[in-house]
């Protein structure tokens, strides 16, 4: 089950192999760490979206920026009339 934690911090696998002492530390330290997530579809943020909200009960927001994006490209995509 996919975390919505705002306090993860992405790490590639070669920063971890390079630094794996930091990584440790900062994993002991209680930040979670993952792994960087690429190209998730819509339709997955959709999802994911939808699962934070049963479980927490609370309706995910997204930044103005991020909103604004996705705006712009549905429209882009929308059939032509």
């Amino acid at each position: 089950m996919p975390c919505l934690a705002k306090n993860i911090i992405h790490i590639s696998e070669a920063k971890a192999a390079s630094d794996f002492a930091g990584v440790l530390a900062r994993a002991r330290a209680g930040e979670d760490l993952a792994k960087p997530v690429r190209g998730r579809s819509i339709s997955e943020c959709i999802a994911l979206a939808k699962t934070h909200e049963e479980e927490t009960g609370k309706i995910p927001v997204f930044n103005a920026d991020f909103a604004a994006d996705v705006e712009e490209i549905v429209t882009a995509y929308r059939p032509k009339d």
